[in-house]
């Protein structure tokens, strides 16, 4: 199983409720949207009939690939052997030279973000952090140069 079809369950569900909010909601909406202004008349000139569909095409290709997508992925689950070391779903607090602490979860492709510091498997910091234990030291190459950062904690829920 390829690294890029893993997903964390919290991030499935997520997944899963964008798919039925645009199916069960927003593109009923813009439906709607688009016959109201299709029984306006001349679709040629009706700018609110074209952004419609042009919308409503957006919203359909999103569909298609949640859809596939969802079919793809694999649930990775904590495990009691995972305990003290970094692994999928891993939380982990970092501490570079400066002594500035982050925190980041390892999760995949399909849920990484930025401002909840999730950061994908396929990462050069997660793929330092990978198997590694408290008090190991990861150098992680950046687009400033390599990085010294020591793990002070790897846990499985999110950090308090």
């Amino acid at each position: 199983m390829s690294k890029n079809n893993l997903i964390t369950r919290q991030g499935r569900a997520k997944l899963e409720s964008e798919l039925d909010y645009l199916w069960r909601v927003e593109r009923r909406a813009v439906t709607q949207s688009v016959t109201e202004a299709a029984a306006l008349g001349d679709r040629s000139e009706n700018a609110e009939y074209k952004e419609g569909k042009r919308r409503l095409r957006e919203i359909d290709r999103r569909i298609r690939f949640l859809r596939k997508r969802l079919e793809a992925l694999r649930i990775v689950d904590y495990s009691s052997q995972q305990e003290g070391k970094v692994y999928f779903g891993a939380w982990v607090e970092l501490e570079n030279e400066a002594g500035h602490i982050v925190h980041y979860r390892i999760v995949g492709s399909d849920e990484f973000d930025p401002q909840e510091k999730a950061i994908s498997i396929n990462s050069p910091m997660a793929m330092a952090l990978i198997g590694k234990s408290v008090d190991d030291e990861v150098i992680v190459a950046t687009p400033e140069g390599k990085k010294l950062w020591a793990i002070n904690a790897i846990q499985y829920r999110p950090f308090d």
